[in-house]
């Protein structure tokens, strides 16, 4: 089972402007061929299928709590679009919109993908940057240890290169931010799975690693992710449970050539995390809707009556 934390895995800055565009441009990293829906889909469902799960337990413990720590990844990636969509932070909502007759959002016809507006209210959705819709052909789960294993050091590399790629398209610190720590825990899941497979074939996989070739700190954003040690921990993701990772990532393994040294370590529960940002009401869209108090009253009497 899975337990839900009201925050994101780390804290991302307010965008400065409204960049309907640049969220576009992040969608790649959700609902792309290498973002975190694929990465997530595949190892959830090779965790849930996993046979000999008790004889081969480092291995299960480890594709088990990186699919806890994706399902956060698809979390933060999708607030970084709203967050773009939305524009900078702002803690009241927007008045009533005045005559919607007048075209107040005439704008967003033009935009590079219109429907994260006129269907989704500038909400994120599992699509690529051009719309195009995730699928389930994007799932990798043979029941072959090696081959799945292999399949998700390939997926970790590719992910790697898109977040490179989407990043050297974006300016905003919200969606740099994304793309820094997340280029930060896809080092970390390709060293484990390649750490993993090391320990079944012998081969030494970590070798090929960092695959683009080019190392995190040229990236300002991924800086200080490496500074306090996020590149060398796995995390369980649960109170009690998937430990046994630590025989693969541990052990006296050693942080990659490149990245500041150090023993890999697990570290049990999560990271600290960062705020949820408050997106702006914007009735004009009816979201939540053209004329919002009575929902506003009603929700504070609920909250009132729960303390």
């Amino acid at each position: 089972m899975f337990m839900r934390v009201d925050k994101l895995q780390t804290e991302l800055p307010a965008p400065k402007k409204k960049d309907p565009n640049a969220a576009a441009a992040l969608q790649e990293l959700l609902g792309g061929k290498y973002g975190e829906m694929s990465t997530l889909g595949n190892y959830m469902f090779q965790s849930f299928n996993f046979r000999s799960k008790d004889k081969l337990k480092p291995f299960y413990h480890l594709v088990a709590s990186i699919t806890a720590e994706e399902l956060g990844h698809v979390e933060l990636v999708s607030h970084g679009v709203a967050m773009l969509n939305n524009g900078p932070d702002n803690d009241g909502d927007e008045a009533d919109g005045g005559d919607i007759s007048d075209a107040p959002h005439e704008l967003m016809k033009d935009i590079r993908l219109a429907a994260a507006f006129l269907s989704n209210g500038g909400g994120a959705t599992p699509v690529n940057s051009n719309g195009a819709p995730w699928n389930n052909d994007f799932i990798t789960t043979t029941g072959n240890v090696v081959t799945d294993l292999l399949h998700n050091f390939h997926l970790e590399c590719g992910a790697r290169l898109h977040k490179l790629r989407v990043y050297e398209t974006l300016s905003d610190p919200t969606g740099r931010e994304v793309c820094g720590y997340l280029l930060v825990r896809g080092s970390v899941h390709a060293h484990a799975y390649a750490l993993a497979l090391k320990q079944i074939t012998g081969v030494a996989i970590e070798k090929m690693l960092p695959t683009p070739n080019i190392d995190l700190s040229k990236i300002p954003e991924c800086q200080k992710y490496l500074d306090e040690g996020s590149h060398r921990r796995l995390y369980t993701f649960s109170p009690k449970d998937y430990d046994g990772m630590a025989g693969i990532w541990g052990n006296g393994e050693m942080a990659l050539p490149g990245d500041p040294p150090g023993e890999l370590e697990v570290v049990d529960g999560m990271p600290e995390g960062g705020k949820i940002h408050q997106l702006t009401g914007v009735p004009s869209a009816f979201t939540p809707d053209y004329a919002p108090e009575e929902m506003f009253e009603i929700a504070t009497k609920l909250y009132k009556a729960s303390r």
